[in-house]
């Protein structure tokens, strides 16, 4: 991606000097984001009746009556379009031969991400995305290909075919390029790599940071009386990356590394009071790496100085996954002790359905203070499924991004019926050319579905915990 030429205009305004954070991108929308960025064209106007409708002889006799009833008729159609996004209770077990048909194979793929995986390589085909999964012996087993159909070209990255609109590219490519020194920003996963939760921030955001209105209603959903009113959103972002600096009580500000958060959403809380909220994005990671931060001294300065714990030398805090956690928490927490903003919060997002995201997410929550026993200007950590999100997008008003992200990845339901379809020789040889044909399957077995839960999980050490994303260096 780095040989490419990005379009050298700012995604905010070409008369404006850029910044990381973007209020409006040209040419996008906030209820609509597509691959074909295409002007609606208006609709023709009614013709005019010449006969008196009894309803307007209403309207002039019980106006009040009749404004009501059309308000009514009005929510009713809108709920009537708003999609209704019901998650399956766990991801189906996709057998080998069907990953390996679609270039989704992987041996080291937990059953989340395989299926996410397929899911991906799914949408990359229904938008005829050129990726790097190859035959092997074709001519003898068609159903047997190498390479990662989750993959994209290097041409299909340079073109940005891994966002949803060429809008939501050209806001990354701002962002990439007018990032914070020091900055980690991974190119390949960036604008290659379908399955990376690094572009997924880009295309459930982006649009948000140009309708400003749609991300405060989403927001303020989101986090009621938490709050209030988006002003910029900033991707890839810290206050204080490898700050050095110490003060009076010989203390360093921040953590004197690059830990840093996928989005900060700066704003303003009920009361008007400046609030950000600070946010680490997780997808398809599968949490069992050991690819961790280097321990410093300072980490456990700042676990006592932060006061968010019940035992800030716990071993739990500093094992993996969770000790990114833990490092990000307390960055938030030190932002608002250093007068960066009067209120934070810590908000952790991941698929509903992704076990080890959601159970890291638990664990840690058991590690802090219990909010009734915190001191006063404590960050809250507050776990939160991408579903949810993507529902409160929709309930903003903007449906027809909310139906891409959810197709792009949450649509497991999908999966499962191709699976199932391929497994009982009911579905075309090529299902994707058609993507609604497997969703009007008929005689297919039930599914149990359940609604979104939090609860609050226990202390002990997870069994299966690390990270796929290092931020310190």
């Amino acid at each position: 991606m780095s040989n490419s030429t990005p379009s050298s205009e700012p995604a905010a305004s070409d008369s404006t000097a850029p910044d990381t954070s973007i209020a409006a991108a040209p040419g996008s929308s906030s209820s609509g984001v597509t691959r074909d960025d295409k002007a609606s064209t208006a609709p023709a106007a009614p013709t005019k009746s010449t006969s008196t409708p009894a309803s307007t002889i209403s309207a002039g006799t019980m106006p009040g009556r009749s404004a009501e009833r059309t308000r009514n008729v009005a929510k009713r159609a809108a709920r009537k379009d708003r999609p209704n996004f019901i998650q399956l209770t766990h991801t189906p077990l996709i057998p080998e031969r069907i990953l390996r048909q679609y270039g989704a194979y992987s041996w080291y793929d937990d059953r989340f991400r395989a299926s996410a995986r397929l899911l991906q390589c799914l949408w990359l085909r229904d938008h005829d995305i050129p990726t790097a999964a190859s035959p092997v012996n074709a001519s003898d087993n068609p159903a047997a290909n190498a390479g990662f159909g989750s993959i994209l070209t290097v041409e299909a990255a340079n073109a940005g075919l891994n966002f949803l609109s060429s809008a939501v590219h050209r806001h990354c490519l701002h962002s990439w390029l007018m990032s914070e020194p020091g900055a980690c920003y991974e190119e390949t996963r960036l604008f290659g790599n379908s399955l990376s939760s690094m572009p997924m921030a880009f295309n459930l955001l982006a649009p948000l940071a140009w309708d400003l209105d749609l991300a405060s209603r989403v927001f303020s959903r989101l986090l009621p009386g938490i709050f209030q009113r988006v002003e910029r959103i900033q991707f890839e972002t810290s206050p204080g990356r490898r700050d050095t600096r110490f003060n009076p009580r010989g203390e360093g500000p921040y953590l004197g590394d690059r830990s840093a958060f996928d989005c900060a959403i700066h704003g303003v809380d009920v009361s008007g009071t400046p609030c950000i909220v600070y946010t680490e994005i997780k997808y398809s990671e599968t949490l069992n790496h050991t690819n961790i931060a280097k321990m410093r001294e300072r980490y456990n300065e700042a676990s006592r100085q932060v006061r968010l714990y019940d035992n800030p030398d716990s071993l739990i805090l500093r094992s993996p996954p969770i000790e990114q956690f833990w490092r990000e928490h307390m960055l938030a927490q030190l932002a608002v002790d250093n007068g960066v903003t009067a209120k934070a919060v810590f908000l952790a997002i991941g698929p509903e359905l992704n076990r080890r995201v959601q159970g890291a997410f638990q664990v840690y929550e058991g590690e802090l203070i219990e909010p009734n026993r915190q001191e006063p200007g404590r960050v809250p950590f507050i776990p939160m499924t991408l579903e949810t999100v993507i529902r409160a997008i929709a309930h903003a008003g903007a449906i027809d991004h909310a139906r891409a992200l959810w197709g792009r990845y949450c649509d497991f339901d999908r999966v499962y019926r191709l699976s199932f379809q391929q497994l009982t020789g009911d579905a075309s040889p090529n299902p994707t050319d058609k993507p609604a044909q497997h969703l009007q399957a008929t005689a297919l077995p039930p599914i149990r579905r359940a609604p979104v839960r939090r609860t609050r999980a226990s202390s002990r050490r997870p069994s299966d915990t690390s990270i796929t994303k290092q931020e310190a260096v």
